[in-house]
């Protein structure tokens, strides 16, 4: 049921920890071994960090932040429960990861505008241990521009792509045979012009202005084929997309190059529905999202509808943060900061969406959120609430329960999730 409601952000020191949770991580194993259980699931969790000792670093988000590096737990399959089971300190924000298709390489963006010497944040490549999710730093480079604050692997599996949000660039990186990180094959930086600090789709009474002073990126991510690259500027109001050279890593304009939002509305990020032919985008700061046919042959994006991700009659200030499609093909979520919820919207037969409820997040500011590889747990990052609260998901509704679960961290930024069961 969903109950009614009225209502940003020197190099990595890394050290891996095991917290008070590996006893009953090692317990779990053991049963494995046996029969008696599964593999463990593990959840990995990016944080907002305050750097560490000596380290010389420039945050993006103030205050410093509350997190520790990279928090690993371990999911409890019926109740979808965190415990902790491991730490990676990390005093840059490692705010985004993403798996390499085998799943046995981690990849984090950390977050922050300066490390040493170089204007720019940086990106680690960690090898996962199959036995128990630990994570082993491989290497650290440098992102090719200040505040990385997205990335994704290539469905290749030969390259990183990356969106700094205070470079307003994105760039391409390597991944090398053992996994690691090469440097940077490509960079293009977004030049244009910036959009209003007034959404044409703000809610009545809005003051929620974030990034419309200058070019951020602020995702970037391949469609399915991987022939086409989209990434998003919310400051330009603008997707671009384009074609992907993955034998040299590079990026080259498609024809157009770029599809418009309305000016001011900021797109923050999208996501591509399973059948690969319809793409919902999530804008910052206008609260909307607009659905595009996507035609995949050529790379063109079409408009054909536009719904706000807030209740009807919503007044007020709102910054829009993630955008899932659920497995199924059947509902859209849509993630609300400031009015702290989960916009939960149903697919018609044509992509369209329907506004079917939302869900309070338990927790201020919800950065994003993201399913347990069942689909039956959501879980809501709560940045500024400093925790994780866990809903169970309605397969036939679509619709979010709190499970009563909520967990400790500091500035979650991002969760994703390991079956150890299925590594090999």
């Amino acid at each position: 049921m969903m109950p009614p409601r009225h209502s940003r952000r020197s190099f990595l020191k890394v050290s891996s920890v095991l917290a008070g949770g590996a006893p009953m991580l090692a317990a779990s194993l053991l049963k494995a071994r046996s029969g008696e259980a599964k593999e463990p699931l593990i959840a990995y969790v990016g944080t907002y960090t305050s750097p560490l000792q000596n380290m010389r670093s420039t945050q993006v988000d103030l205050p410093p932040g509350n997190g520790r590096g990279i928090h690993l737990f371990q999911v409890d399959r019926a109740t979808g429960a965190l415990t902790p089971c491991g730490l990676v300190e990390m005093g840059t924000s490692p705010s985004a990861l993403a798996f390499n298709a085998a799943r046995t390489r981690l990849y984090s963006a950390n977050e922050t505008e300066r490390i040493g010497d170089e204007e720019a944040g940086s990106l680690s490549a960690f090898a996962i241990n199959p036995v128990d999710g630990q994570l082993k730093l491989l290497n650290t480079v440098s992102s090719g521009g200040k505040g990385p604050a997205h990335l994704s692997v290539h469905p290749s599996g030969r390259f990183v792509l990356v969106a700094n949000y205070f470079g307003g660039s994105v760039a391409v990186l390597p991944i090398l045979p053992d996994g690691s990180l090469g440097a940077v094959t490509d960079i293009k930086k977004d030049a244009g012009k910036v959009g209003p600090t007034k959404a044409t789709n703000a809610p009545p009474g809005s003051f929620a202005f974030s990034g419309h002073d200058q070019p951020h990126a602020h995702m970037i991510e391949a469609d399915p084929s991987g022939r086409f690259v989209l990434h998003v500027d919310l400051g330009l109001d603008q997707i671009y997309v384009w074609k992907f050279d993955d034998k040299k890593g590079a990026l080259t304009p498609n024809d157009p190059p770029a599809v418009s939002l309305p000016p001011g509305d900021g797109p923050r990020h999208f996501h591509f529905h399973p059948n690969g032919r319809w793409l919902y985008s999530l804008q910052e700061e206008g609260s909307t999202i607009v659905l595009f046919d996507y035609d995949s042959a050529r790379g063109l994006l079409a408009s054909r509808q536009t719904i706000s991700s807030l209740p009807p009659g919503f007044a007020g200030s709102n910054f829009c943060s993630g955008i899932l499609v659920s497995a199924d093909g059947r509902f859209v979520y849509a993630g609300n900061r400031l009015h702290d919820s989960i916009a939960i919207f149903s697919v018609g037969e044509t992509g369209e969406l329907t506004f079917v409820g939302e869900e309070w997040t338990r927790g201020n500011y919800p950065r994003s959120f993201n399913f347990d590889p069942s689909g039956q747990f959501l879980y809501s990052c709560n940045q500024r609430g400093d925790n994780i609260a866990v809903f169970r998901r309605d397969r036939i509704s679509g619709g979010l329960t709190f499970t009563g679960h909520y967990t400790p961290v500091g500035n979650p930024s991002i969760i994703v999730f390991l079956d150890l069961a299925k590594v090999e």
